[in-house]
């Protein structure tokens, strides 16, 4: 699977354990930054990869700040992109099965780097169940 990668300063230290997890897994990925953790403005990062997501350059995008809530709102601007924002594995698994989502958020300062890796692996490794779901994303989809 190919995944698009990005963060801010506050999620860059999650992104690094990411990107391992992603590499130990198989994935491949291409990371849109940040590169330290100087200052930047996430929402610079979270149109990056939500517009090579939504270009379907890349099957997902992970995207990381201190609470996944900004790099949330700001990827969700793209049209044809659905990030969720997940901070347990429940949530991580039905954004993949009810909502398609094809980017997942995080938030460095919020939580954990296990429990991010397992979030991850889940939502990397659920498929999106169709049926009734499909019909409410068309609905979703009518509103962009």
């Amino acid at each position: 699977m190919r995944i698009a990668i990005g963060c801010d300063h506050r999620g860059f230290n999650l992104k690094k354990a990411i990107i391992k997890l992603l590499s130990e897994e198989g994935h491949s990925y291409e990371d849109f930054g940040c590169y330290d953790t100087e200052s930047v403005d996430y929402p610079d990062f979270a149109r990056s990869v939500a517009q090579a997501v939504a270009q379907r350059r890349f099957d997902h995008g992970i995207l990381i700040c201190g609470t996944g809530i900004g790099m949330s709102i700001a990827a969700n601007k793209v049209p044809g992109v659905y990030a969720a924002l997940c901070h347990d594995v429940f949530s991580a698994q039905r954004s993949r099965q009810h909502n398609n989502a094809n980017v997942l958020c995080l938030g460095g300062s919020v939580i954990g780097v296990d429990l991010a890796k397992d979030i991850v692996h889940t939502y990397l490794g659920t498929d999106f169940e169709g049926g009734r779901h499909a019909r409410r994303l068309e609905k979703v989809k009518a509103l962009e």
